[in-house]
């Protein structure tokens, strides 16, 4: 839940009710929606409360969607199903805190490409030998390297001059 209009990266304006939390205080749901920079690390269903003083998180709905939550007597950290870490708040007083400015912008990380050709990767890894990358593969190296078979049945310009340690001989 959250009252910050701002977080929601899609909202749906929809007046649902109330949500009740501490000493009877009501606050009226204005609507809902998903808060978040991206798909991979995007909260679902967040409702937009009016009158609520601190954004709050349920770790049960978390639970419920397959994240898997550690508390620790200092931080607290959030894993996907795939147990890759998502979020990590730091313990305040009794509350853990989640910066997810900080955790959305300054932590992601790109891992995954959507190309699955081999001389992009040859060139990513400046112009690795073929041979190599399939070492990486079989070996689990690098995370969410595409499990392809890398053939040299090309030859880059560039290789060569890229490798070439002193000037050619006229």
């Amino acid at each position: 839940m959250t009252r910050d209009k701002s977080k929601f990266v899609s909202l749906t304006i929809k007046q649902e009710g109330f949500v009740t939390y501490g000493y009877n205080n009501k606050g009226k749901i204005l609507g809902y929606g998903n808060v978040g920079t991206s798909q991979t690390t995007c909260i679902e269903n967040v409702l937009y409360v009016e009158g609520l003083k601190h954004n709050l998180l349920s770790i049960s709905q978390l639970c419920d969607k397959g994240f898997d939550i550690s508390f620790t007597s200092s931080f607290c950290m959030i894993f996907n199903p795939l147990n890759d870490m998502k979020l990590k708040g730091n313990r305040l007083d009794n509350i853990y805190m989640l910066d997810l400015e900080k955790a959305f912008i300054s932590e992601s990380k790109c891992l995954l490409s959507k190309n699955d050709d081999a001389w992009i990767w040859h060139r990513r890894f400046a112009h690795i030998h073929m041979n190599h990358l399939n070492k990486l593969i079989a070996k689990d190296l690098v995370i969410r390297l595409l499990k392809l078979e890398f053939q040299k049945d090309k030859l880059w310009d560039a290789c060569p001059k890229g490798k070439q340690v002193k000037v050619s001989f006229k």
